[in-house]
């Protein structure tokens, strides 16, 4: 017998009365004097626990079987579906057997009790944090993310790109990249300038883990028009903050014969349609970390769908800030604006999600576009309150002339990057990018504080245990 998602069971696609088999673990168990028990039991298919009534006159072996069932315990149950004579639950299952799979040892020191944990603590554990309703919830949300995404660029025309993992450029050019090498550590091979040969590597030369997939992701939009890659991205910076982690995921999206303007309708596009999606079929999820959180995020999602993200210039921005701190124009000219001045434009001055665009050139990558001003680059970056930047792009400069005075300009070396300018002298064509930081577009979903609740394993600076 195939067993039953327990999803199915409260979306009504099992008729009462039906003998079906159910598979899970135990979130509780209680026991009344007249022989009945009542398992609280869960599958991970839906936030809900369908409740399992069991009797001792029709289960062998009750009372050493059933009575010794605690938390966490994984099950096989079968029984016949029944309407719920109690008003806590619809359905429950009257069981004709139950087979335990696996028991818990030492159930008193079970590290995920039906107690409260914080945040903390579930990370310490996080191989069983996914046992508990909240990281439940988050983790079904994460995955529709996912699918929603890849159903809106589908439905738009876009390709799925594999990007390499293992890369020898820098995209952003200031990030620090971890280093992969099959060298013995014990014997390095060692240069007549006293550094390390890379040349006696597995590639032949030094390698990294990639910190975007963008320019793989061009040469592919060069010649297939539309495309995207959605892959794990690694940065070494020693962020231990709310927002950074050094193993996160990238939706990276790149189009031919796309401007700065139609690139920052299509982000928009996206994110409402996602939301949308996520709203009616997350609806239980959302309410529950709603009430959890104590953030209406059903009311944040609506929000965005129904408003307009407000444009607003780089050098507006200056003006704006400038009101809010003395002498800060001067600053801004050269980097770009911090995640406390993030927070005063969306939470306080606009109260709205914000797109800045046309940045000074000087704090952005070589490879943005030049606009007519020579001063500023065709560039966005999407902000959402309380998170901040969740976007980051800007029309790419397809011109060969211009992309080399850029990279020289900022000091980069062009025989690292041949490959790359090969795009503009065979058949260049105008094009534009984004890279949205999926784990911070979880966290604003679901109303974490920090991105390391929304993914699975979490990997920041000295944590990498599981």
């Amino acid at each position: 017998m195939i067993a039953v998602p327990i999803v199915d069971i409260f979306n009504e696609k099992v008729k009462i009365g039906e003998k079906i088999k159910v598979t899970g673990w135990v979130k509780s168990r209680r026991d009344s004097k007249l022989g009945i028990s009542f398992i609280d039991f869960y599958d991970g298919s839906c936030l809900k626990t369908l409740q399992v009534v069991v009797k001792e006159k029709i289960i062998q072996n009750y009372r050493k079987k059933i009575l010794s069932i605690t938390t966490g315990f994984s099950l096989e149950i079968i029984g016949n579906l029944s309407l719920s004579i109690g008003k806590e639950q619809k359905f429950e299952l009257l069981s004709t057997d139950i087979k335990v799979v696996g028991n818990v040892k030492d159930p008193e020191n079970y590290p995920i009790s039906i107690k409260k944990h914080s945040f903390e603590y579930l990370r310490k554990v996080s191989h069983l944090r996914s046992r508990t309703n909240i990281i439940g919830s988050i983790s079904r949300i994460r995955s529709d993310l996912i699918y929603f995404i890849h159903s809106f660029l589908k439905e738009n025309g876009y390709l799925l790109v594999s990007t390499p993992i293992i890369t020898t450029v820098d995209t952003e050019k200031s990030s620090k990249m971890f280093c992969v090498s099959s060298l013995d550590l014990n014997n390095l091979p060692i240069t007549k300038l006293g550094k390390i040969d890379f040349s006696k590597d597995f590639f032949g030369k030094k390698t990294f883990l990639t910190v975007s997939g963008q320019l793989n992701l061009e040469a592919y939009a060069c010649s297939l028009s539309k495309v995207y890659s959605f892959g794990p991205t690694f940065r070494a910076e020693p962020s231990n903050t709310r927002k950074h982690l050094a193993e996160f995921w990238m939706l990276e999206l790149e189009a031919s014969f796309l401007d700065l303007s139609e690139l920052i309708q299509l982000s928009e596009n996206m994110l409402k349609y996602v939301f949308k999606n996520i709203l009616e079929n997350r609806e239980e999820d959302l309410l529950f970390l709603s009430k959890k959180t104590g953030i209406n995020i059903l009311k944040r999602l609506e929000k965005f769908i129904i408003s307009d993200i407000i444009q607003v210039e780089f050098h507006d921005v200056i003006k704006i800030l400038s009101r809010m701190e003395n002498n800060l124009s001067s600053k801004l000219i050269e980097k770009d604006i911090s995640e406390k001045q993030e927070k005063y434009l969306t939470e306080k001055y606009f109260n709205n999600s914000i797109i800045i665009k046309n940045h000074p050139k000087g704090i952005k990558p070589f490879y943005m576009k030049l606009n007519e001003d020579q001063k500023t680059v065709a560039s966005m970056d999407l902000l959402i309150p309380p998170l901040g930047e969740i976007i980051g792009g800007s029309q790419r400069e397809e011109i060969y002339s211009k992309i080399c005075k850029n990279m020289k300009e900022k000091g980069i070396k062009k025989k690292n990057y041949e490959w790359y300018l090969d795009l503009r002298r065979y058949g260049t064509v105008p094009h534009s990018g984004f890279g949205l930081g999926f784990e911070r577009l979880v966290a604003y979903t679901t109303g974490m504080k920090n991105v390391r609740e929304v993914i699975p394993f979490p990997r920041t600076i000295r944590n990498a245990k599981f």
